[in-house]
């Protein structure tokens, strides 16, 4: 401010973004410009939650200094483990957090876009480059130029409280992004976090202890006195003691329990094929993703009962839909599709880059969540293989019919897409082949 008490500058919202044309740049800091928030310390706790670092978890004030807080975030962490963290988790909370009068400006430029940080560049440019178009980032590992006045016309991004530019507006949606973090950890979060871990770390043993010991009808209303709801729409369709055969339950697929879900929602154990290796109320078979031999395994599996598959391969986070594998409508014409989703208040169930074995424990560490499980319509025989149908159609129709009750986007984006995105890697690991009960 300068000596009379006024801002040097207007604020952003006065500047005329639609005179900006394709020659225009634009320079802008991170915090408290394109972003809402003027404090960076939620984003140095995700990164120290997600690479081990420990001195942060000492460090709640959102007021210590920034060599303090980089130091605490990174110390001991591997710069490989940074830059992971930096493109599977950070941006989802960056895009948040966007504000919504800086990021008017900054998208009308259609020349250079800049951007100056004093968050470490590492951590910084995924998101900046990828979701918002910046053309290069400079962020602490660099020097600055400080005290000089350029000339260039500038505007000040002021402090009232703003709602963030909506997610749709960003020039790339996120669909795909890692952590276990629901909440941005503001400070207040942070503590409470880790202040909640070790209860939810008990009670999460408590509710693995009642699925695993308790008969499968009582299960809806314990998860519920527990904190678990789900809620069941749609007619679930009974079991049917004369048929030969079982009905193939085909699902979106949310966290690594969907198929336990489903159970407790029918009040019956039924065949899944997750890759759990913790104790389960139902049974489970492993697949090698070999087409012929998991269809061999999948139609001696319906032949014993009903059997639940996710056509997606993998979890996905956003209201988005992953490609369907064909393989299921090869199996049989009795497909009865299930839409799933479930809302978490503290920590995700999925992880890609991750131990997978703590996926189940993190879900049931949330002090509530909510799954909802809506069935749908069996699949008409017109819509099936018997029907005339090819496999490929039958997916491509599934996945839209749950893709429209969700109001969820359908894609062509496979497993191999997020764990390159989020893991460099296939998501393709060494496993036991043997049968396991989860």
């Amino acid at each position: 401010m300068d000596a009379a008490g006024c801002e040097p500058f207007p604020v952003v919202a006065t500047c005329n973004a639609p005179r900006l044309g394709a020659q225009s740049t634009v320079v802008s800091d991170l915090d408290g410009t394109l972003l809402r928030s003027r404090s960076s310390f939620p984003y140095y706790a995700l990164v120290a939650f997600e690479t081990g670092a420990s001195a942060l978890r000492h460090l709640v004030s959102p007021a210590a200094g920034v060599r303090v807080l980089i130091f605490a975030a990174t110390a001991g962490a591997r710069l490989a483990d940074v830059g992971s963290a930096a493109r599977a988790v950070l941006p989802r909370f960056y895009a948040g957090d966007v504000y919504p009068g800086a990021w008017r400006v900054f998208a009308a430029c259609g020349g250079r876009r800049l951007v100056l940080t004093a968050t470490p560049r590492v951590m910084a440019e995924p998101f900046l480059r990828d979701c918002l178009g910046a053309d290069a980032v400079a962020g602490t590992e660099l020097a600055m130029w400080r005290g000089r006045a350029t000339g260039w016309e500038a505007y000040l991004v002021p402090r009232t409280p703003v709602e963030a530019v909506h997610v749709d507006k960003l020039p790339k949606r996120i669909i795909f992004h890692d952590g276990r973090l629901v909440q941005r950890p503001t400070p207040l979060v942070a503590l409470l976090t880790l202040l909640w871990f070790p209860i939810g770390l008990l009670l999460s043993l408590v509710r693995v202890a009642a699925a695993a010991l308790l008969p499968m009808p009582w299960l809806h209303v314990v998860f519920r006195v527990l904190g678990v709801r789900i809620v069941v729409k749609g007619a679930p369709p009974p079991r049917d003691p004369g048929r030969t055969a079982g009905v193939l339950f085909a699902c979106s697929h949310r966290t690594a329990i969907d198929s336990v879900a489903l159970s407790i929602a029918l009040g019956r154990p039924l065949l899944g094929l997750p890759p759990l290796r913790v104790q389960s109320p139902i049974r489970s078979v492993r697949l090698t993703r070999d087409h012929g031999t998991d269809a061999a395994t999948m139609r001696r599996v319906l032949a014993e009962g009903d059997l639940i598959i996710c056509p997606e391969g993998t979890t996905c986070r956003e209201p988005f839909l992953l490609r369907f594998s064909a393989l299921f409508a090869e199996l049989t014409d009795d497909i009865v599709p299930v839409a799933m989703e479930c809302q978490m208040s503290m920590f995700h169930g999925t992880t890609a880059r991750g131990w997978k074995g703590m996926d189940p424990f993190y879900f049931l560490m949330n002090r509530t969540a909510v799954y909802t499980i809506t069935f749908l319509d069996k699949l008409p025989h017109e819509n099936t293989c018997g029907g005339g149908k090819s496999s490929h159609e039958v997916a491509n129709y599934v996945q839209k019919l749950i893709a429209s009750t969700l109001s969820y986007q359908c894609t062509s984006l496979t497993r191999k897409d997020k764990y390159r995105e989020l893991a460099g890697n296939n998501g393709v690991v060494a496993v036991n082949t043997a049968k396991n009960r989860f």
